[in-house]
């Protein structure tokens, strides 16, 4: 019942499919593990593990709630037929968590700030499996649930973010059932989501630029299994239909965004949650979108639990533990506890449709990779995706978002301001990775070894050019470049670190993006007055790639003509190749690991590659490598690097793309020559022009 995960282009799954009976004894396992870690009355559920940062009792409620979800899709999936003894279990749960008395009682939602995320899922489940449990309790309980769920009635110190829909949910509920609501507090909270909406089916989790997996399996998620809540549809007052509409367009982005080994992309906060991801193909599927076929969309569901399961997810033992694959603490929020990673569950809501649904009959369609490379844009985050069906692996370029608000200086968060993110590749994300960034960016390095930051950038270009100079995407930003003496703080939730700010510079980064590849130009625009130039580095980061050893890597040197200096900021033409522009050695740094192969290497400017190992750094692996290019810093001058991920067997020759830059006035065009012979032209745009978007 798994999906191959391929290490080479070979070997690349196509047409796994799981039955309805399978993804119910996924779920049944999950489930039935659940309950051997109840409490003595079923309020809590206490998973092994290190205890959170919120407390034992949190992470019991957690525990409980978040798989309470799962067994309301297992139930109303089955129409409650063979699932008594699931129900009674959780009814005795409830009956537990809303006794004041009892010791193994729920957290209050006065009492802690978590209690309002777990409460709805509470609700929600209440009412999908309302026949089957709520129905059966007996008076003093039902009274004691809406006593616990009253206090978000007002409560207005929700987060403006995905939270709204917490506080949506649960007063539906508290409606349905003769509790008190507030009318005023759902139009204000569906109007903050509709603030929050971005084009093309896109939504900002806040008001920061914060776009990740929550956009999929909260922001979408909540609408649609709201709608359908009893009353609901008098509350939406319209709106599902464009709230459908919404989903649809992004389910259009989301179905590429899968790799062929089902990977997700690893980038953003909560990762895990894991298979949570696939939650927005379910509701595609529930809300009958008409862009993405059924059989697609169970597909990419599939593809993405089937990807964890055969990576060994949930443990031997029935337990799925914090991190990615495998466990690492790392990658939780420092308030995570055991219980956490349930919200994982959310990619199992296929289960809740029953044997009788379209969607199970509906004849599997590939997922877009498995059919064909893949260029596209997200335009309000700032991406170019591009999907190879030869490797299998799905990578965006990032100039858009930062989980920070514009105009801000804060530190760069490794699981958002990035250049660029992959299904194949994970961020850096240890404590130092916050502090230092190095995989995946552009940075000033000072003698002492301090990296520059670059959130909060601008974006100035996001676009697929598809013209006579070829087709290509492109994303560019400018960044106020800065070091940054970080004030850690033990609760992140997926932000930067602030700090003590010290601005560097002006750095303009430009992407262009086809097949495996990236040219990536970096400008040092300007440098403050106090700053030397001699004194810093402009380094460059590739993909890192992590094993359970330290990854094979190599420094391969590339020879140019003599008397040729690529770099001449004065030329208006300069190029990798040139015979009258430069001489000097560079060398191209790769890194391979479990078939992948990520390299760097110079096309503009005198580029000396290194490679860095870090241990401890990365969700995919013990040990990680990133393959680097550094600069002399010599402002208005440009440096070019070509960026590689694949599998090793298709990695490119070190010295087979080049680049000329072609400047006329305030208009630069760059020619690329890329590694499969093809070659592009592109204008470049620059800070104060209008974004391309």
């Amino acid at each position: 019942m798994t999906v191959q995960q391929p290490t080479t282009s070979a070997h690349i799954a196509t047409g796994f499919d799981w039955t309805r009976d399978e993804w119910l004894a996924y779920a049944d396992r999950l489930l039935d593990t659940a309950r051997t870690h109840a409490s003595p009355g079923a309020g809590r559920i206490h998973f092994p593990g290190a205890e959170g940062g919120y407390g034992h009792a949190v992470d019991g409620l957690e525990g409980f709630a978040r798989t309470f979800l799962l067994a309301g899709f297992r139930i109303a999936g089955a129409r409650g037929q063979g699932t008594e003894e699931l129900a009674d279990f959780y009814r005795r749960g409830i009956v537990t968590g809303v006794d004041p008395e009892a010791e193994d009682r729920w957290v209050r939602l006065e009492e802690h700030a978590q209690a309002k995320v777990e409460a709805a899922s509470l609700a929600l489940v209440l009412d999908m499996t309302r026949p089957w449990i709520w129905d059966r309790l007996d008076a003093l309980t039902q009274q004691r649930v809406i006593d616990y769920l009253a206090p978000v009635v007002g409560d207005a110190t929700y987060p403006k973010t995905n939270w709204l829909w917490f506080r949506v949910v649960v007063q539906t509920f508290l409606r349905s059932v003769g509790g008190p609501w507030s009318q005023g507090d759902i139009a204000d909270d569906l109007a903050l989501h509709d603030v929050l909406v971005r084009e093309d089916g896109w939504i900002s989790d806040g008001f920061e630029r914060s776009y990740d997996h929550y956009v999929g399996w909260a922001l979408h998620t909540y609408p649609v299994l709201w709608s359908r809540m009893r009353g609901a549809e008098e509350l939406a007052a319209g709106r599902t239909p464009g709230d459908i509409a919404r989903l649809d367009r992004f389910l259009q982005d989301a179905v590429t965004l899968v790799g062929a080994d089902g990977s997700p992309l690893v980038q953003g906060r909560s990762l895990i949650y894991r298979f949570a991801a696939a939650a927005p193909f379910w509701v595609g599927a529930i809300a009958e979108v008409p862009s993405v076929p059924l059989g697609q969309l169970r597909r990419a569901a599939n593809a993405v639990v089937a990807h964890f399961d055969d990576a060994g997810v949930p443990t031997a033992d029935g337990v799925l533990t914090m991190g990615w694959h495998h466990e690492w603490r790392e990658l939780a929020q420092s308030y995570s506890g055991p219980g956490s990673p349930y919200w994982a569950v959310k990619g199992l809501l296929g289960i809740a449709l029953p044997a009788d649904h379209p969607v199970w009959a509906a004849e599997t369609e590939p997922l877009p990779i498995e059919s064909g490379d893949e260029l596209r844009t997200v335009r309000p985050a700032g991406w170019v995706i591009s999907g190879t069906r030869a490797d299998g692996i799905v990578r965006i370029v990032n100039h858009g978002t930062d989980h920070a608000a514009g105009g801000s200086l804060v530190g760069d968060s490794p699981l958002y301001a990035r250049i660029g993110y992959a299904t194949a590749a994970g961020p850096l994300a240890n404590q130092r990775a916050f502090e230092e960034p190095l995989e995946q960016s552009v940075a000033l390095v000072d003698a002492a070894g301090r990296a520059t930051h670059r959130a909060a950038m601008d974006l100035i270009d996001v676009r697929v050019q598809d013209d006579e100079g070829g087709r290509v995407g492109i994303a560019a930003s400018v960044s106020r470049a800065h070091w940054i003496d970080l004030r850690p703080s033990a609760q992140r939730h997926g932000s930067g670190i602030d700090g003590e700010i010290e601005i560097a510079g002006l750095v303009e980064v430009h992407s262009l993006v086809r097949g495996p590849w990236e040219v990536r130009l970096v400008r040092v625009a300007a440098l403050e007055s106090r700053v030397d130039a001699a004194s810093l580095r402009l380094r460059v980061g590739g993909w890192a790639l992590a094993d359970a050893h330290t990854p094979r890597s190599s420094i391969e040197e590339l020879s140019r003509d003599e008397g040729a200096h690529a770099g001449s900021a004065s030329a208006s033409q300069l190029s990798s190749s040139d015979e009258d522009a430069g001489g000097g050695t560079d060398a191209a740094a790769s890194v391979v690991a479990k078939g992948l192969s990520s390299s760097i290497r110079p096309l503009l400017g005198d580029g000396e590659a290194s490679i860095e190992t870090r241990e401890d750094a990365s969700p995919l692996g013990p040990v990680a490598g990133v393959p680097l290019v550094s600069f002399p810093v010599e402002p208005g001058t440009w440096s070019a690097t070509l960026v590689e991920l694949t599998t090793e067997d298709l990695a490119s020759p070190a010295d087979a793309a080049q680049v000329v830059l072609d400047e006329d006035g305030d208009q630069t065009t760059a020619t690329v020559t890329w590694p499969d012979g093809t070659a592009t032209t592109s204008r470049l745009a620059h800070p104060g022009s209008p974004a391309n978007r």
